[in-house]
Parts: C-alpha cells; structure tokens; sequence
C-alpha cells in the first residue's frame, strides 16, 4: 500500500515543480529577475509561499534550472540535427542553423530570459552555463571546419564567423512574434541561406 503513496507524492512534486518553473518563466519575462519575488512566483503558480520555498529554497534555484534545461534542451535538438544531416558541411550547417531558430522562437520567452538574464548568476553557476553554450558553439565549428577542409566554405575568421552565426540565430528569440509575417519555418530556412552566404558556400 506504500507505493501508491510515494508514486502519488512523486507526481505532485513533479506538478508542483513545473508550476513553478513555468510560473517564475512567466514572472521573469513580465517583470526581469530582480524585479520579482517569491510571493510573486508562488502566486502565479497557485500554490503556497512555504510550499515553494520546499521545491525551491531560493529565486536562484529557478533561474538556474531554467537556464540549465534551455540549455540542455538546444543542445539536444543541435545534436539530433547534426546526425541527421550527414556529412555534406553546408547541409550541416544548415540543419543546425535551422535547428537553433527553431528552437529559439518554439521556446522563445526560455531563450529569451536565458540570456538576457545570465548577467544574474553568481560567477560559479554563470561558469556552468558558459561552458555549456561552448558546447552549442561547437556544433557550428564542426561544421565551418568541414568545409574549410573539403574547401567548400570561403572563411578568413572561422571563429568570428561562429560567433556571428550563433548570435544572429539566438537574437530571434528578442523578436520574434507568433503573429509577425514569417513563421518559424520561414525564419529558419531565412537564416540558412544567410549562414550558407557568409561562409561562401555555394546557393544550391
């Protein structure tokens, strides 16, 4: 009889911490990290002051998470984009361009306060998400460094030329709108050629 109570305790948790999460999302993108409070998360979430500081001890803690599942998520959706391109580079580059702005109007209002708010960590936990967007960052240098070697991509500053690419597809999420006059497909097919056109790859 004891498991049904831990599977149902388990499931409210897990309830409980989403609503949370989605809540403190919410508040930040409204009102900016410093700008909100607890009171304010645990009143968007409908549940108790003393039951959010039980799931989260602290404002921090939401961030954080949030900051570590965006991250963990994008890398994810590169990755799979990036297998399922194969290994022609400037079909590479193109999934992953499209994955990333994809993903940052799909997820946008994550994104958005991903990095507009990464200012707000301590420097240890800011370290964490930094070395984390190193590994976004690689899969747009695997790429460029693909066609370097098979000579199908025209790049005097790779680095610069990820750098650039990466902070063009992430700034969508600042924005895009669900009822501007592209849809996310649109803007990620957009933004391949443009990547594809920076590095010199050929139109076709």
């Amino acid at each position: 009889m004891g498991r049904p109570r831990r599977a149902a305790n388990d499931e409210d948790a897990v309830s409980a911490e989403a609503a949370l999460l989605d809540a403190a999302l919410g508040c930040f993108v409204a009102q900016g990290y410093h700008g909100t409070t607890m009171r304010d998360i645990a009143a968007r979430a409908r549940l108790a002051v003393s039951a959010s500081y039980y799931y989260f001890p602290a404002k921090l803690d939401l961030l954080r998470r949030l900051m570590v599942r965006v991250t963990e998520d994008l890398e994810a959706a590169l990755s799979a984009a990036e297998r399922e391109a194969g290994d022609m580079p400037a079909v590479r580059l193109a999934a992953v361009v499209r994955a990333h702005v994809l993903f940052h109007t799909h997820r946008r209002a994550e994104s958005f306060i991903g990095n507009s708010e990464l200012r707000s960590l301590p420097p240890a936990d800011r370290a964490e998400i930094v070395a984390m967007r190193d590994r976004i960052g690689a899969h747009f240098k695997r790429a460029l460094e693909a066609g370097i070697r098979a000579r199908v991509f025209a790049i005097p500053d790779p680095q610069a030329a990820v750098l650039a690419i990466v902070t063009m597809c992430t700034a969508v999420a600042t924005w895009y709108r669900e009822d501007g006059p592209a849809t996310p497909e649109q803007i990620a097919d957009r933004y391949a050629l443009l990547a594809r056109r920076m590095v010199g790859a050929a139109e076709r």
